[in-house]
């Protein structure tokens, strides 16, 4: 009997090594019956971000936070859940932007905007896949906003795919995108450690509209312009739905960029006015 309730260490490594390779020849064939050739290669990169975020979400965030904020320890479950949701997107941010400016010179990509490849280009791709797909699950597990369920899902298809390969040379460009929000988590921060209103509060503010309009809108339009160009000359060489998701799918995320800009520019005009009135715009649908 006392066989039945014995530990072996080794074996228990052994049968967790064999559950991780059968997960990731399973997760290999997916992809490849999918068409994204080069997904194998980063699937453990992927998977590795994957389980980073959440841990970063689940246990990292709530244990920091607690010790660090006083402002924390008095959120009721779902502020502390969206607190880590901003300390999990701010850490992405961190790690994606400068692999992305590390990337932009890319010569098997600038050569070929179609289907270029990098390997660098794959493991940013992978990480923020894995991002967007976290991301995609808790925007529906914690509802709050249609647009932020689009907005993941709509990312986690993109990158996602990009592994054909295809449209690489664009997925560091958009990533970029990423800058504007390490000022809006600081900034949705500074309104829960009651700061709002603040001096730093509003260099914080203007800094984020800045990179929003330039990096996000500006920037954003001219990669589109060339992106919509790119595809069209893709036309013949790639399936309709490939066409009509990163079609769409740029349209859509474009349009949240304006959505969302004039939101912002309409959540701060509250909060500097004066008056009560200061602490009620939001600059996040997730924010309460």
């Amino acid at each position: 009997m006392a066989s039945l309730f014995s530990f072996s260490p080794t074996t228990a490594l052994l049968d967790l090594e064999h559950l991780t390779q059968t997960t990731l020849t399973r997760l290999s064939n997916v992809a490849l019956d999918l068409g994204l050739t080069r997904f194998p290669a980063h699937q453990y990169t992927f998977l590795t971000a994957l389980f980073f975020f959440l841990a970063v979400h689940q246990a990292f965030a709530p244990v920091v936070s607690g010790w660090m904020s006083s402002s924390f320890r008095k959120l009721d479950r779902r502020g502390k859940n969206n607190w880590s949701i901003h300390v999990v997107s701010q850490v992405h941010v961190l790690v994606v932007v400068p692999m992305a400016l590390r990337i932009l010179n890319s010569p098997s990509q600038g050569q070929d905007r179609a289907f270029g490849w990098d390997e660098g280009a794959g493991s940013l791709q992978a990480i923020a896949s894995a991002y967007f797909v976290w991301d995609t699950f808790d925007a529906i597990i914690n509802f709050t906003d249609v647009g932020f369920i689009v907005h993941g899902f709509a990312c986690s298809l993109i990158y996602l795919l990009s592994f054909r390969p295809f449209l690489s040379y664009y997925a560091s460009r958009c990533l970029l995108w990423e800058s504007s929000t390490f000022f809006l988590n600081i900034h949705w921060f500074l309104d829960k450690t009651n700061r709002t209103g603040s001096t730093f509060q509003l260099v914080n503010g203007i800094l984020l509209l800045a990179t929003f309009f330039f990096v996000r809108l500006i920037g954003g339009a001219y990669v589109s312009y060339q992106f919509f160009f790119t595809l069209y000359d893709a036309w013949d060489e790639i399936p309709l739905a490939y066409a009509l998701i990163y079609g769409t799918g740029n349209i859509v995320l474009q349009g949240l960029n304006v959505f969302w800009f004039m939101k912002m520019i309409t959540a701060l005009r509250k909060r500097f006015s004066g008056g009560d009135g200061k602490r009620n715009g939001k600059l996040d649908a997730k924010e309460e």
